[in-house]
């Protein structure tokens, strides 16, 4: 009896669920070898008593090896529930032994990490200071490319033929898009560093969404995409930064239009859900694949990241637009099939009357 209890503390000692025969696989390194290298049984005795239990168990009765000796009269119970007991004794001081190896280790790591994570908080902070550093610098020297731009346009530094007002339409174009990546790299580092400013007011969502749509039609249009909307009359207000919105608003068209091949459809949706507004843009687009949804909002991060790569862009646009939307305590949230389209969404709360 003292051989049997003596034997269900190593089940527990070795974490064996409760009546799981000892096999020799795992008792063996434990006990039996134990019981040999003290001197109390020879390997011969050993073999004859795991050939007994193997044949027992053959028959369909659990049976430990502990009681294979005892009923082999190979060990007696005191015997054996000395030896057991100081297997687990030795089973204690080892599981300590390796658990005080481990929190060092964790603690090791622990602090490797911290000093990791402090690392990329120092470089992420120079990185947003060099951004809004040289933005501001490249605004300056634009600002001036922009103004006697307009003036040679306008024939005010004398006259242009049609070749030379052509090259102009194409340079001022390229300005005006390097003048938007500008203010792109400005905002994104506003509001990585926590400055972003918001100018909240009372503001018509459905209106903003027909804006936008109109100064997209002609970009769809070149594309040769059908753009339309399903915005119902009529939508309570919300109270949000009007200028920001319409950019975000604007941004998702963009890429909407940008990812969709000719033929296909983009579509605007404003629908009140409780007590918030819905806006959403659906595409019919390529679609990106759901293992890759969670880097589209990394900043300078495109999907496509060849250098032949056929779509342009800094990868700022959709990061900038979660922080915005963050900022007005939203987000951004998307669907998409790969092949089949994406469906981008957020929300702004309804102002109380």
């Amino acid at each position: 009896m003292a051989a049997a209890f003596a034997e269900r503390k190593v089940e527990i000692a070795l974490d064996l669920p409760v009546g799981l025969p000892i096999t020799p696989e795992i008792l063996v390194p434990r006990l039996g070898e134990y019981l040999v290298e003290k001197g109390l049984l020879t390997p011969s005795e050993l073999e004859s008593a795991l050939a007994y239990q193997r044949n027992v168990l053959e028959e369909g009765r659990s049976l430990l090896l502990g009681q294979a000796l005892r009923e082999l009269g190979l060990v007696q119970d005191e015997v054996l529930d000395q030896a057991i007991t100081e297997q687990i004794y030795l089973l204690q001081s080892a599981l300590q032994q390796a658990n005080n190896t481990l929190e060092q280790r964790v603690q090791q790591r622990t602090q490797e990490l911290q000093r990791a994570l402090q690392k990329l908080q120092e470089l992420n902070q120079l990185k947003a200071n060099f951004i809004a550093t040289i933005s501001h610098e490249l605004r300056t020297p634009l600002t001036h490319i922009k103004g006697y731009l307009e003036l040679l346009a306008a024939g005010e530094l004398g006259e242009i033929n049609a070749a030379q007002s052509n090259a102009l339409n194409v340079i001022q174009r390229a300005e005006l898009r390097l003048e938007r990546l500008i203010e792109d790299l400005i905002q994104f580092s506003l509001a990585s560093r926590g400055k972003l400013d918001l100018k909240l007011e009372r503001v018509d969502l459905a209106k903003l969404a027909v804006e936008a749509l109109q100064a997209s039609r002609s970009k769809a249009e070149n594309a040769r995409l059908s753009l339309s909307s399903r915005i119902p009359e009529r939508l309570p207000l919300v109270y949000c930064d009007r200028e920001k919105i319409t950019w975000v608003i604007s941004q998702l068209l963009d890429n909407a239009i940008k990812f969709t091949p000719a033929g296909g459809k983009v579509q605007v949706e404003v629908y009140q859900q409780d007590h918030a507004l819905k806006l959403r843009v659906v595409d019919t687009g390529i679609g990106i694949p759901k293992q890759r949804l969670d880097e589209l909002f990394e900043p300078f991060h495109q999907l496509d990241s060849a250098p032949t790569r056929r779509y342009a862009g800094t990868g700022l646009g959709l990061a900038l637009c979660q922080q915005i939307l963050q900022a007005h305590n939203s987000n951004v949230s998307v669907e998409s099939v790969e092949g089949r389209g994406s469906r981008f969404e957020f929300s702004l709360e309804i102002m109380d009357d």
